[in-house]
């Protein structure tokens, strides 16, 4: 890989953080996560024609893994190249256009201030609206505290999935290793279920999806842990305390991943997260992360979206400064 790419491509990913900061998700552009949805449904309705049984499911589930995460990341490197050679800034674009869908930072930020202004109004109808659409656990008779705690989960494990994920992989492999990254990411929304339809077919792409996941879930509780330090939030000597409390309840939650931004938030915040919810009327008991810790207030929800910002902010400014020390040395 050529030292001047690494340069190259980090002006490029802050040129997308700074679109998808301004913008958020391109509503009257084509979206490349809806064109991945439709080839991930295509793909499944075909191979489900052929395959009956728990293992050939299985099988199929790895080659829908395997074809979709590949056919994404080399049709986006094919674009990206096309486009670039009769004009290398046209490339230059096509990799800040598909940089820019791949984060959803104002998308997250937008979400949760949904659900926390018609909190603080005392509006929990309308908060619970709110709420059923970033989470998929059950709203209807949420109390104003189990809201908050919905809100404050998703937005802790979204940062990971929205925005830390997208951001190391784009600073790895550029556009179109974020864009592979999404495709895992979708996959697993649309196939990673533990139930009849998907527990086998689903599968793989599950098992892939914590795979890719399992760097960029601890980089965002320790970029969550740095903004608290920037922030004037944490103490210097709380830090102990800090990976203490990671270690201990991070690997409580079912996901191999997802207990660690929870965990760093519950612990930053001192409240308790995790505990019995409801999907489709069944219920799920997790387990409680931090449980010394308060029942979660609306503030809280301003509070770890504030978090939320500089950790992103600090997570791109680190990946550009890596970028740079290895050109500078390398070049």
């Amino acid at each position: 890989m050529e030292m001047d790419w690494l340069w190259t491509n980090a002006i490029l990913v802050l040129l997308a953080y700074v679109l998808d900061l301004g913008l958020g998700d391109p509503r009257r552009f084509p979206h490349p996560v809806v064109a991945i949805g439709r080839f991930i449904s295509f793909m499944e309705k075909g191979l489900r024609k052929w395959c009956r049984g728990p293992l050939p499911e299985r099988i199929a589930g790895v080659i829908i893994t395997g074809v979709v995460v590949s056919v994404v990341f080399f049709l986006t490197r094919e674009i990206i190249c096309l486009l670039g050679a009769g004009n290398v800034y046209w490339g230059h674009l096509a990799a800040v256009y598909f940089l820019y869908t791949s984060f959803s930072l104002r998308s997250l930020e937008e979400h949760l201030r949904a659900v926390e202004l018609p909190l603080k109004k005392g509006d929990l109808p309308g908060a619970r609206r709110a709420l059923a659409l970033v989470v998929g656990r059950d709203t209807e008779n949420l109390t104003a505290s189990e809201i908050t705690r919905a809100a404050l989960e998703s937005l802790a494990e979204n940062t990971g999935d929205g925005v830390i994920a997208p951001l190391f992989y784009a600073f790895i492999g550029g556009a179109p290793l974020a864009m592979a990254y999404k495709a895992a990411n979708t996959l697993d929304s649309m196939l990673g279920y533990k139930n009849d339809r998907y527990l086998y077919f689903g599968w793989a792409a599950a098992r892939f999806d914590d795979l890719v996941n399992l760097v960029p879930a601890r980089l965002t509780a320790l970029f969550l842990l740095f903004a608290a330090l920037c922030r004037g939030k944490l103490k210097f000597l709380q830090i102990r305390d800090f990976f203490n409390t990671l270690s201990r309840e991070g690997k409580k939650h079912l996901s191999p991943n997802s207990g660690y931004p929870e965990a760093a938030a519950a612990f930053l915040l001192q409240v308790r997260l995790g505990g019995k919810s409801f999907y489709r009327g069944i219920a799920s008991a997790r387990p409680v992360l931090n449980a010394p810790g308060r029942s979660p207030l609306s503030r809280d929800l301003k509070m770890l979206r504030s978090l939320v910002k500089t950790a992103a902010a600090l997570a791109l400014l680190t990946g550009a400064g890596l970028s740079f020390l290895v050109w500078s040395f390398g070049g």
